[in-house]
């Protein structure tokens, strides 16, 4: 038994030295021995400090620090300490995800530091406004979404909103959607499926956490020009929410302290000349629709359509509805 545990002597080196060393805190040749004496294994400094040169050889970056007593420690790791710290905070603040699924993802995360950084990386992110999904789901659908794209097959679901009382309506008067995947896009804290309506000839943006009891069909997928030209990265830039709209070519003109914002949205590289007097006249192709009117009237006057006039004036009437309702 006794030898069957020393020939664990160079993995429980490693397992110590990966989870309780870091670059701030190392451990010394008494505490390693110490260690794996606890576990039954008798060892001597130079045969640790082979082990150690092993383990070197292996590729694990174990360092020596000059500190009194010496220390030894593993620096480099897959991920740096600032990295898992974001990786936290990106899972803690993902709107996706339930509480449990969060709670489980950033217990594996921290599996990849040390225990000194675990601690460091309990603290919880607080995120204003932040709304938990309920839909434990969503994992599962994902999966499924992606082995309809990977196999170019239709897709089969139950899409559902909520009604006043909050209770889920199923859409399509109950009955399956079936659609032709497309592509799975990432936006404004959601997950969303786009896919290839053939009834409408056109493409449509599903929440993924509002898809149930998908099911990956038998037919394969409809294959067309559009399809595969489909270009995400143009979707994301132009749409709001995800929110499908006619693309509409618009010409803003914007007040300097909203120039900010409007870069935030459309990027750096958005067209854009100065117009002097702290303004600049932008174009950009948007997604009409009433999330982009809504993302428009937070700047009051300090951004205004002037291209074309009809989006401007469907964007004045949707503020008269608003001022209408509030009139009654």
């Amino acid at each position: 038994m006794a030898e069957g545990r020393q020939k664990l002597k160079l993995l429980y080196l490693m397992k110590m030295l990966n989870e309780e060393t870091d670059s701030a805190c190392g451990l010394t040749m008494s505490q390693i021995i110490d260690r794996l004496e606890d576990r039954g294994i008798s060892a001597e400094r130079k045969s640790i400090y082979r082990d150690i040169e092993t383990l070197r050889d292996f590729g694990l970056d174990v360092r020596t620090y000059q500190r009194k007593p010496v220390e030894y420690a593993v620096e480099d790791r897959d991920f740096a300490f600032p990295e898992l710290l974001l990786l936290v905070d990106a899972v803690q603040s993902s709107r996706f995800l339930t509480q449990r699924k969060s709670d489980a993802l950033v217990r594996s995360v921290k599996k990849l530091a040390s225990e000194r950084q675990r601690k460091l990386l309990d603290k919880r992110l607080h995120v204003e406004g932040r709304i938990k999904t309920q839909n434990e789901s969503v994992f599962n659908n994902v999966d499924r979404i992606q082995e309809a794209l990977a196999k170019r097959r239709r897709v089969s679901f139950f899409y559902f909103k909520y009604d006043a009382a909050k209770e889920k309506t199923l859409q399509h008067g109950g009955e399956r959607y079936a659609e032709t995947p497309v592509q799975l896009v990432y936006s404004d804290g959601c997950y969303y499926l786009v896919a290839f309506n053939e009834k409408h000839d056109d493409f449509v943006n599903y929440r993924v956490d509002r898809m149930d009891e998908i099911e990956v069909l038998d037919e394969p997928a409809q294959r067309n020009e559009r399809i595969a030209n489909f270009d995400p990265q143009k979707l994301e830039d132009r749409a709001f929410g995800m929110y499908s709209g006619k693309p509409v070519s618009a010409e803003f003109l914007v007040e300097e302290e909203a120039m900010s914002a409007v870069i935030d949205r459309f990027g750096k590289d958005v067209q854009s000349v100065p117009t002097g007097e702290g303004c600049a006249r932008v174009s950009a192709v948007v997604m009409k629709s009433p999330v982009f009117f809504g993302w428009l009237a937070q700047f009051g006057d300090r951004v205004r359509i002037e291209k074309p006039k009809s989006l401007a004036c469907e964007y004045r009437d949707y503020l008269a509805r608003i001022v209408e309702a509030y009139g009654r």
